[in-house]
């Protein structure tokens, strides 16, 4: 079966993988380790971006 393929780019930084989880080395009561969920500043955590055409520009 085909794949749903967006029209709307990927980000170039990101690679479309918006989000990051970096562990902070500590752990909570139940053992699991605390984890910060850090966007991507270009996209927003989007994934996609809009074309330059589309962006505004100017005053």
């Amino acid at each position: 079966m085909p794949q749903h393929v967006s029209r709307r780019p990927i980000c170039r930084d990101c690679d479309g993988f918006a989000a990051v989880a970096i562990t902070t080395g500590t752990r909570h009561s139940d053992g699991t380790r605390t984890t910060l969920r850090l966007p991507c500043p270009s996209c927003k955590g989007t994934g996609h971006v809009l074309p330059a055409a589309l962006v505004r520009a100017g005053r």
